[in-house]
């Protein structure tokens, strides 16, 4: 049977180091490391205003 896991550990607040963009052509969002500026992934659905969670919107 599943449990839930430990209290105290994950993600609390926004996940550093991290931005996300929205690119112009597509409408949907890109998420880029904020220190090498290079881009990790992307949103594939979900309409115009789906975002990463958790990830800083510039």
């Amino acid at each position: 049977m599943a449990t839930n896991p430990p209290k105290g550990k994950g993600r609390k607040g926004m996940v550093r180091e991290r931005l996300q963009y929205k690119n112009p052509r597509t409408k949907l969002f890109t998420k880029a490391n904020s220190k090498t500026g290079r881009f990790m992934d992307n949103k594939t659905c979900c309409g115009k205003e789906s975002r990463f969670k958790g990830v800083k919107t510039e």
